[in-house]
């Protein structure tokens, strides 16, 4: 499809301030979120006119169902963290937070392996290394650490990583989509784009990954219902050989580095060299801790 310039200007610019609008709305917004994507999953039975191939398939599910009831339901029960209703501790687990991580490293091993079948393999093993420097969420000294659920509003879920581990996620990414499907390339960019932006807009990296999981489902969730993004995005005509290639070459030669810096800084320290391992103080806690002050001055 011949789409010109100007359409690829003012449809990518346009889908990337809307994703950043929605992750706003949903941050701000955990019982209306949830109840969004609790209904998302009604849409289900549309899903089999879009989706072919494993891949498609194993992708919808492992986003859609987790966005939906677990970072829903964590958000929620957070949201009420004093009920002591059984069902809203049952999602303040410590299961909730391993889940997520390993949906997180379930949806980059289905692109590795997506990657090594389709022979891109520098990207592939760029996947390997995402997959191993995931830090896995646990506590120290009493505290979660890495991963968590905020006690504070709006209740985010946020991942302590790393701006590097952003970065390098985001160029694998991409270049995964257009080795395998370069015409939905446009589009993935803006998602991921979208999911980079946002964080450095609130000067706030440890929203990255909630930033990535709104703008990931959302656009999921489009294309399991209707391909609205070939006739507005087409980007079939940008496959190009010779820069999947290269592009994989410097991938390699950007994710490489950064194991050896990771691997030997978890040797020597015993944990991953992420720089802030905690979430700040909570607003609730401060405010005892003022309260306390004020009551002995």
């Amino acid at each position: 499809m011949d789409i010109p310039v100007w359409q690829y200007f003012v449809t990518m610019t346009g889908y990337i301030v809307l994703l950043l609008v929605l992750v706003e709305g949903m941050r701000r917004t955990p019982r209306l979120t949830a109840a969004f994507w609790l209904l998302s999953l009604l849409t289900a039975p549309l899903w089999a006119d879009q989706l072919d191939g494993w891949f498609r398939w194993a992708k919808t599910v492992s986003v859609l169902i987790p966005t939906a009831l677990v970072v829903g339901g964590a958000r929620i029960a957070w949201l009420y963290h004093e009920n002591p209703h059984k069902v809203l501790q049952f999602f303040r687990g410590d299961w909730v937070l391993k889940v997520l991580y390993a949906v997180l490293f379930l949806n980059i091993a289905e692109a590795t392996l997506k990657d090594l079948v389709t022979g891109n393999y520098f990207n592939g093993i760029c996947g390997i290394i995402l997959c191993l420097t995931i830090p896995f969420p646990r506590y120290k000294n009493g505290k979660r650490v890495y991963w968590l659920i905020g006690k504070d509003k709006p209740n985010d879920l946020l991942f302590y990583s790393t701006a590097s581990w952003n970065f390098l996620y985001t160029t694998w990414n991409l270049l995964f989509v257009f080795g395998e499907n370069p015409a939905y390339f446009a589009s993935s960019f803006c998602i991921l784009m979208a999911a980079e932006l946002y964080p450095l807009i609130k000067g706030r990296p440890e929203l990255y990954i909630i930033s990535r999981v709104y703008t990931l489902a959302f656009h999921i969730l489009i294309r399991a219902n209707s391909d609205i993004f070939t006739p507005l995005m087409d980007s079939s005509s940008w496959a190009n050989d010779n820069v999947l290639y290269y592009w994989g070459v410097i991938n390699l030669a950007l994710h490489i580095p950064f194991a050896i810096w990771y691997f030997s800084k978890q040797r020597k320290n015993g944990e991953p060299p992420f720089g802030e391992k905690s979430p700040p103080p909570l607003k609730a806690d401060l405010q005892i801790a003022q309260d306390k002050k004020l009551a002995t001055a």
